[in-house]
């Protein structure tokens, strides 16, 4: 499926000190490393608008409104 102007979208990085291996518990929702080492998980919500994206999420812009998204760039 290719991203087009009206869509949004999760981008939810899981960064681990161990092995990138991961599981999802019995809850169905939580994941842990299989290992066990520590990891980190964070997520942007991310717009796609006819000007690029707009990271709703971010401190900076995510609250201004829609037709200043053309300032705005995705960050790695």
């Amino acid at each position: 499926m290719r991203l087009a102007e009206g869509m949004v979208l999760a981008i939810e990085p899981m960064v681990n000190m161990g092995q990138p291996a991961v599981k999802v518990l019995k809850d169905g929702w939580t994941a842990v490393t299989r290992d066990g080492s520590l990891s980190a998980h964070f997520e942007h919500t991310v717009a796609v608008t006819a000007h690029g994206p707009w990271i709703l999420t971010s401190h900076e812009h995510g609250s201004q409104p829609f037709a200043g998204a053309s300032r705005f760039e995705a960050r790695p």
